[in-house]
């Protein structure tokens, strides 16, 4: 009797136990779930005193939503006093690019920008940047590549090789083609011409008002040539050689404190406190997996394998690196 007696205490005393030490772990984990979420968004804490805001554009240009919403609040923002744009982008897709060029040049009737170039700025990168009213670049950037393509396959050779045909009805010769399918005719080739003419006239004068420049001297460096930081400062396509202090510096010349702190203004998607994406993207970053997997991607070149219609990108063979 005294041995059941004994028994029944003992199995008190280890629900007790349980009970403090289930407790415990939920409180830690509420704890560390509150820590890290805190982390995520340490970048904003701030944002609602006066500030200069910093916005990243990085990797192949899209037609990206949330970052056309992201410069509109700047934008809109009492409290950010001028704004950087960080740029290292070897472009992408013409209309992704005139989108943040129409909405970076709204934000200059507001608030002075300016843009940095990091690694790289061609193409739709530099028509981003010359969308701003400064552009600072390293002497070893890469700035430039002005011009447009549009990039089709042909696969007839693998077709014949493997035996297989494509058929199909058409309402006319040019619906649907140039095709991977078919050999290209001389009457597609004008047709995709007369696209890629129209949107590199049109990116030229971009240029051409941007930096103050006369067509004719655009047209010179405009035949997709890539150029140092020092020799596009020489062929006026960037205004300063150097990094995030010479940006400080001319805002300053505009009238924006010197004092004010830079703060990055991140994508706000899916980064609620308890978000498995965004506690994902934390331990990811704690861990250097976000910059294992940016490198990947770039080194691959993933992010532009799915880019359709007309591009305004530089694509070579191996990237420079810093």
């Amino acid at each position: 009797m005294a041995q059941r007696a004994d028994d029944i205490i003992d199995r008190r005393r280890l629900r007790r136990k349980l009970t403090f030490w289930r407790a415990f772990g939920l409180l830690a984990l509420v704890l560390a779930v509150a820590a890290l979420a805190s982390w995520t968004m340490r970048d904003t804490l701030g944002a609602s005193a006066p500030h200069i805001a910093k916005i990243k554009i990085e990797g192949t240009i899209t037609e990206d939503d949330e970052l056309l919403k992201r410069i509109k609040r700047v934008s809109e923002n009492d409290q950010v006093a001028g704004v950087i744009f960080w740029i290292n982008s070897p472009g992408g897709t013409t209309a992704g690019g005139e989108a943040l060029f129409e909405a970076i040049r709204t934000l200059s009737a507001k608030k002075p920008v300016v843009a940095q170039v990091g690694t790289l700025a061609a193409s739709a990168g530099y028509m981003i940047a010359s969308a701003t009213d400064h552009i600072v670049a390293r002497q070893s950037s890469i700035v430039g590549s002005i011009g447009v393509l549009v990039q089709y396959p042909d696969v007839t050779g693998l077709m014949d090789n493997i035996g297989v045909k494509v058929e199909g009805v058409k309402s006319s010769p040019l619906k649907a083609e140039p095709s991977p399918f078919t050999p290209t005719t001389e009457e597609e080739r004008a047709m995709i011409r007369a696209l890629v003419m129209d949107s590199y006239d049109w990116f030229v004068g971009l240029v051409e008002d941007r930096r103050g420049m006369s067509r004719e001297e655009v047209l010179q460096i405009a035949d997709g040539s890539i150029f140092t930081g020092r020799q596009a400062l020489e062929r006026r396509l960037v205004d300063t050689l150097g990094g995030e202090e010479k940006a400080l510096e001319w805002l300053a010349s505009k009238g924006v404190d010197a004092e004010l702190s830079v703060i990055e203004w991140k994508s706000t998607e899916n980064q609620g406190l308890f978000s498995p994406l965004a506690l994902a993207r934390a331990a990811g970053a704690f861990l250097g997996l976000d910059q294992l997997a940016s490198q990947l991607v770039a080194t691959t070149g993933a992010d532009r394998m799915f880019l359709d219609g007309l591009l305004s990108v530089w694509q070579p063979a191996h990237g420079l690196g810093d």
